[in-house]
């Protein structure tokens, strides 16, 4: 099994002010992403020695009303895998509960042992989609 660290995710207030931040502690932007459909925006930001290491940004263009407390105010630690399905099935067969199953062969949500968001990610193209994750419905909060 092959696991690599993609990002952190933290939900924002005030994109620019939050910008203005991270730069200041020396990491610049190397991406962003504006989903208009969605209305929000993510901006990734890096250090020069560690490119492949961001945070992502998350400014939700209607606001948060506030920054949840129920750790989503972290948002989450993302990992890509070879074989998503094959990593969702070992997870579970150990008693982790998939909080958002694999259903798109690409993207699935999993919680730590102390509430923190977890995604995986499939590695290149989405897998097929496949049984049993294709009816698993959503368990909790991801």
């Amino acid at each position: 099994m092959s696991i690599r660290y993609l990002h952190t995710m933290v939900r924002v207030l005030d994109l620019e002010k939050s910008i203005a931040f991270y730069n200041l502690l020396g990491l610049q932007e190397t991406r962003r992403i504006v989903n208009e459909g969605g209305r929000f925006t993510l901006v990734f930001l890096a250090g020069p020695d560690q490119p492949e290491c961001p945070v992502e940004l998350t400014f939700n263009w209607d606001g948060d009303a506030g920054l949840p407390s129920d750790s989503r105010h972290f948002g989450h630690l993302a990992y890509e895998v070879d074989n998503i399905y094959e990593t969702c099935a070992h997870l579970a067969a150990n008693g982790v509960v998939i909080n958002r199953p694999p259903r798109d062969g690409h993207m699935a949500f999993v919680r730590s042992p102390d509430n923190v968001s977890i995604e995986l990610l499939q590695k290149g193209e989405s897998l097929p989609a496949a049984e049993p994750w294709v009816s698993m419905g959503n368990t909790g909060s991801w």
